[in-house]
């Protein structure tokens, strides 16, 4: 049995740990209710975006529009969002997975791959796949040109047709228990442009026109919830984890201050014993 100093130091860091594990906690789920709030501010946006675009594409050209260009597939983009920092449970981990297995189900000479994020980088580059770029060291500062950014050089290797098409993988936030891995086709654009519109409106200067410059928009809204959404759950990730983290601490600290109550009565114990043989020795 490990004596009274030994354990003492454990309890002691134990509870150090603990300390740091609760702080974390506190910090994720700051960062987590502001991505969530940010989220929500850029749906409405997003859903209206969408929705024009859908109501003018029957009376457009598809042909004319390069990110609406479907092209026979021989080789694929993938954009894989990960986190730069660990401490978040199964979320990089779970991202990868899928991500590697969609890649070598292709044939990974095949795929290019855009990483966002230290673990994606770090990941992918250990086992020489073709990373055409990777974004790191952003998330604590994240803003929306940020994505305006990323969908650049995404944008660009899709339309100059190094690869037919593009795929993003990422975690889609559900609730702070649950995090949704979601594999989406980012290019090309696939709207529902079939549905007729009851209402009729004038477009100036023309339908053509206004849906080139509403797409480039579309693509940053898309990237900027690639990013929101993977932040959130990143952070709800690592809010369980520290949670479960601080919980097993006390554990801990409740078994070692058991054994240390065990072992300081031990120690009485034979203390007592050694004092009362010691007084039978002299009697005799």
């Amino acid at each position: 049995m490990a004596n009274l100093k030994d354990i003492r130091n454990r309890i002691k860091s134990v509870k150090s740990i603990q300390k740091v594990t609760k702080a974390m906690k506190m910090v994720a789920a700051a960062k987590m209710r502001k991505a969530q709030e940010r989220m929500e501010e850029a749906r409405p946006y997003a859903n209206r975006l969408e929705g024009m675009i859908n109501h003018l594409l029957p009376d457009v050209n598809r042909e004319s529009l390069d990110l609406l260009d479907v092209r026979e597939v021989k080789r694929v983009g993938y954009v894989i969002v990960t986190s730069d920092r660990g401490l978040a449970g199964s979320f990089n981990t779970n991202v990868l997975k899928t991500a590697q297995n969609d890649i070598d189900s292709i044939g990974k000479e095949n795929v290019d791959i855009f990483c966002i994020g230290k673990k994606a980088r770090d990941h992918f580059k250990r086992r020489n796949y073709n990373i055409i770029e990777s974004h790191t060291d952003f998330w604590n500062e994240l803003k929306f040109n940020d994505a305006i950014h990323l969908g650049e050089g995404i944008v660009s290797h899709f339309t100059k047709k190094h690869v037919d098409e593009i795929h993003v993988v990422y975690n889609e936030f559900v609730n702070v228990a649950t995090q949704k891995i979601q594999s989406e086709l980012l290019l090309p654009l696939v709207f529902d442009g079939d549905e007729k519109q009851i209402v009729d409106r004038l477009y100036e200067p023309n339908k053509e026109d206004i849906v080139k410059s509403l797409i480039p928009r579309h693509l940053n809204i898309q990237m900027w919830k690639y990013l929101l959404e993977s932040f959130a759950s990143e952070q709800a990730a690592r809010m369980l984890a520290m949670e479960n983290a601080t919980e097993n601490a006390q554990e801990m600290i409740k078994d070692l201050t058991l054994q240390f109550n065990k072992a300081r009565q031990a120690a009485i114990t034979t203390e007592m014993l050694e004092i009362v043989s010691g007084a039978e020795a002299l009697q005799n």
